[in-house]
């Protein structure tokens, strides 16, 4: 696994998730829960641990393109950078990593009406 400077700790990932859960908005939550359980897992690649502590380490990171405190947009890079994450390393997120991510954020934001998995495409709209 890939050395992971102790600033940027699971301590810390941990405590910028409960502290800004609410702002940062369930969808960037639920997606790095995602890659955590991702992180995790056994069967993932080293290249992959590399994008994963990538991109949750500038999720953790003060320094940012856009300050996190910025009203409406202060989030939106960490979620670009969580996002285009999940993306590359996809085939390697198993149904269980999203299920638990998913639990974690019902139990931090209450259930999904419809149990959507987060990044879900949108119902089609048939007039």
């Amino acid at each position: 696994m890939p050395d992971i400077p102790p600033s940027l700790s699971e301590s810390s990932l941990w405590k910028k998730l409960s502290k800004y859960a609410q702002i940062a908005g369930r969808t960037l939550v639920e997606q790095v829960l995602v890659l955590v359980h991702t992180l995790k897992d056994s069967d993932t690649p080293l290249w992959a641990r590399g994008t994963i502590v990538s991109a949750l380490g500038y999720f953790i990171s003060p320094l940012d393109i856009i300050p996190d405190f910025l009203p409406g947009a202060g989030y939106s890079d960490d979620l670009t950078a969580i996002a285009a994450a999940v993306a590359a390393v996809a085939i390697h997120i198993k149904k269980e990593h999203r299920d638990k991510a998913r639990e974690k954020a019902d139990e931090w934001f209450g259930p999904r009406p419809d149990k959507t998995q987060a990044f879900a495409p949108p119902p089609s709209q048939t007039p």
